[in-house]
């Protein structure tokens, strides 16, 4: 029988000649990355082709979770750690991947192989209790969401709940005590939503996970997502499993996002950001404000200076635009994820000319970057310049944020996906304001005529999907407070006045 589970790290991929097609696109540029020496943290891909035999069995293929505990092997060799065991334990992500990127439509866990045994192991050997628990925390949380079903805004009730309790502003400031509370409220709730305990055996754990990735294919963002970009169902995701490293264990790690050009102009500058003491989830998710990529030269010297070496080493690889998900443990970068990244129609214009003008593509390779449906972008609709400097000189503003997508819109305010589709329906324009937005979001960010977030940067999952659609958006507006129960918005101008606005107006 043909393999079915392929090993990359080390400086070396088990696939000679990745194929997006097969192995995804995120695990094919894991392997290319490996090959090229890039620090990519050791793991094996389950190809597409599993996922289509997931989806006629409706379940996983017989014999498959052998050939992942054989070569599971191979990453405990390489990171010298043992997946499930109390002794320098190894811990892994397990995340989707198809041919073609569908940014955050899909599922992915992180911590996978945390239970109390682990966890003592991780803990005697890091000597850093709050890192230990708030992994925990995190790992139950997504799993419990992602594999067993339960609303992420139950976990995040009480998560509030307990910074409340705590005087946290912000989940860093809750200590190893405080998360180990919040842990035994988390396996109450998913005893009380799900009738069953949450499972601490990490191969049932590791099982389970694969089993909802593939499933993550079929669930209904993922579909609508498809249906929008015209991608075939028939191709499949892989499946990722990698060893975890960790942004979140103290202030000399973190993680961020970063492109190798402007994804809003096609400037050629690098461009990104990062959130120290933090996961992936974070800065994509838009929970915390991430800071600009030029800031991690003063935080992460060593790590900066690597880093832009690499961002040059995989654009010249690839011969386009990359966006890049990388990680600091203590100070050691790791690149976890290159893709080519998504633009607005007028960086795309931009970034194909340029790359002609440097040598790096041909005129006809040029012209097949740009997309043709992204050309009517760049005669978006803009505020007038005079105009604007009128508003600014009447203190008209009534806040500012992050321009993360092309033009001006107007409309009334939705607060959910549901209101921008009836407002569509009826023949009205809205915008849709949100906190942060989340995959789930991804119909009403089609239907509205642009977005407005609270919290979130220039890589954050509004900012990356809005660009995609060459739609406006806004993110990061820091002055606005949704209450979406109460159905309005406050933004606080910056002259301490407040401007409330009801959905509908």
């Amino acid at each position: 029988m043909e393999s079915r589970v392929f090993f990359f790290g080390g400086g070396r991929s088990e696939v000679a000649s990745p194929d997006k097609a097969f192995l995804g696109g995120k695990g094919a540029n894991l392997c290319k990355m490996a090959g090229l020496g890039v620090p990519v943290p050791p793991g094996v891909v389950i190809p597409t082709t599993v996922c289509n035999e997931y989806s006629s069995l409706k379940k996983l293929p017989e014999g498959l979770m052998d050939e992942v505990k054989t070569k599971l092997q191979d990453v405990n060799r390489e990171t010298g750690r043992t997946f499930g065991s109390g002794d320098k334990p190894l811990l892994v992500s397990v995340r989707s991947g198809a041919p073609i990127s569908m940014p955050g439509m899909m599922d992915t866990i992180l911590n996978l192989g945390l239970n109390e045994e682990t966890k003592r192991g991780i803990a005697l050997e890091t000597g850093n209790d709050r890192f230990v628990e708030d992994s925990h925390r995190r790992f139950i949380q997504m799993f419990g969401n992602v594999v067993m079903g339960i609303k992420h805004e139950l976990f995040e009730e009480i998560l509030e709940e307990h910074k409340e309790k705590a005087g946290a502003a912000v989940d860093t400031e809750l200590d190893a005590s405080a998360l180990r509370e919040l842990i035994v409220e988390y396996r109450q709730l998913v005893k009380k939503e799900t009738g069953e305990d949450f499972p601490d055996d990490p191969w049932v754990q590791l099982e389970r996970a694969i089993e909802a990735v593939f499933s993550s294919w079929n669930n209904e963002r993922a579909i609508y997502y498809r249906r929008m970009h015209a991608i075939p169902d028939a191709l499949g995701t892989a499946v990722n499993v990698q060893s975890m490293v960790f942004g979140n264990m103290g202030d000399d790690s973190g993680t961020g996002v970063a492109f190798t050009r402007n994804p809003s102009t096609g400037e050629r500058k690098f461009y990104g950001e990062y959130l120290m003491n933090a996961q992936g989830e974070d800065v994509v998710a838009g929970i915390r404000t991430p800071q600009p990529i030029a800031q991690l030269e003063n935080d992460q010297p060593d790590a900066y200076k690597q880093l832009i070496d690499i961002q040059q080493k995989l654009e010249g690889h690839f011969q386009d635009m990359q966006d890049i998900e990388f990680t600091i443990q203590e100070g050691k970068l790791y690149i976890l994820q290159t893709r080519n990244g998504k633009r607005t129609g007028f960086a795309a214009l931009k970034i194909a000319c340029d790359m002609v003008d440097e040598g790096v593509l041909q005129t006809a390779q040029a012209i097949h970057r740009v997309d043709p449906e992204s050309v009517p972008s760049l005669l978006a609709q803009i505020f007038d310049p005079g105009e604007k400097s009128h508003a600014v000189a009447q203190g008209r503003v009534a806040g500012k944020g992050l321009n993360a997508g092309p033009g001006a819109a107007s409309g009334l305010v939705v607060f959910s996906s549901q209101k921008a589709h009836e407002y569509r329906a009826a023949g009205k324009k809205s915008i849709l304001v949100r906190t942060e937005t989340s995959p789930e979001d991804i119909s009403g960010m089609e239907a509205a005529e642009g977005i407005l977030t609270s919290r979130g940067g220039m890589t954050s999952h509004a900012a990356v999907v809005a660009r995609g659609m060459n739609k406006p958006c806004i993110v990061g507006c820091s002055s606005l407070r949704v209450d979406e129960k109460a159905g309005k918005m406050t933004l606080t101008t910056e002259d301490s006045k407040n401007v409330e606005l009801q959905e509908g107006d």
